[in-house]
């Protein structure tokens, strides 16, 4: 954006010049915003408006740029996403006119959405889903089919924001495409809005990752320490990965021993409880192991509300 001074540059030489340019600082003085600020700051004599012409044209036009606003992206003021405010101070017989830079609401906006988006992790699952904020009634909106399980969670939701994390996840079951995995990003999305962290896990390809982690102790260690500390860690669609004993028993184990009776975990899947432990008991190197199987599901099954998700297979649709 041009200063007063480069606009002044810009007249041509000459006696004409000193006319165009009183000219433009009558225009200016007379422009409503600078009456607006002379409403609320009367100590401002056209003396001073004079002397600091350069902050009040900067003002008067970011203001204009701010009421035709382009969009964040294409934001034609100094500052990106800021504007020009000016306060007056007086000390003694001194009047001083201040400018500052503020930042504007959809500037906050952003901010506040970036920083949401920080609070919670995903591993394999798209961001999209995590970004994508909805509100109550468009959840319940959408299948109504489905307007028990979303009752639930959206209850779930308010009573973590009146009384803190609780002990108890969501064990979220249902067919294919019924919205189990969309449903826990909203309620990690609405959360971290009050400020708390989430993590979403992919089972399938995290558990393929693993392999290559083995190696490398350093990020295993990071990874599983960030999900022992999330305030909310879901597990997506689990007991659909091919699983072995070092993930079951090292991996899985110690970060749900670590998290019972202090964070919750939250789980979706295809399988209920019961079907679950069938498949925690049963590994393709060691055959069946039922009390492996039991062992984990003492970690889940009595820190979790089963819910159960009905409806048609939104995968696909528009």
């Amino acid at each position: 954006m041009e200063s007063l001074g480069d606009l002044l540059k810009q007249l041509p030489g000459g006696g004409s010049a000193l006319k165009q340019a009183d000219k433009l600082m009558a225009d200016l003085l007379a422009d409503p915003l600078v009456g607006k600020l002379r409403g609320k700051y009367p100590e401002l004599s056209d003396g001073i408006i004079r002397l600091n012409l350069n902050k009040i044209y900067q003002c008067t036009k970011e203001y204009r740029s701010c009421s035709n606003c382009p969009g964040l992206d294409n934001c034609p003021n100094d500052f990106e996403g800021h504007y020009t405010e000016l306060s007056c101070e007086t000390t003694g017989l001194l009047v001083q006119l201040n400018d500052r830079k503020v930042p504007c609401k959809k500037l906050l906006a952003r901010q506040a959405e970036n920083k949401i988006r920080s609070r919670v992790r995903s591993f394999y699952v798209d961001d999209r889903a995590l970004s994508k904020g909805f509100s109550a009634e468009e959840i319940f909106n959408n299948d109504v089919e489905r307007i028990e399980a979303v009752g639930q969670v959206i209850r779930y939701i308010n009573s973590t924001k009146e009384h803190g994390l609780q002990p108890e996840g969501l064990y979220m079951t249902g067919r294919f495409g019924t919205g189990k995995t969309f449903l826990m990003c909203y309620m990690l999305h609405e959360l971290a809005k009050a400020g708390y962290t989430g993590a979403i896990v992919y089972m399938p390809e995290f558990v393929e990752d693993l392999k290559s982690l083995m190696h490398e102790q350093g990020k295993l260690k990071e990874t599983v320490d960030l999900m022992k500390e999330t305030d909310l860690l879901i597990f997506d669609d689990i007991g659909a990965e091919n699983l072995n004993p070092w993930v079951r028993d090292h991996v899985l184990g110690a970060i749900l021993n670590y998290r019972m009776n202090r964070k919750p975990t939250f789980y979706t899947s295809n399988y209920g409880l019961d079907a679950l432990e069938q498949h925690f008991s049963f590994t393709n190197k060691d055959g069946d192991e039922l009390h492996k199987g039991q062992r984990i599901m003492d970690r889940i099954r009595p820190y979790v509300q089963p819910v159960h998700v009905t409806g048609h297979n939104k995968r696909g649709l528009k």
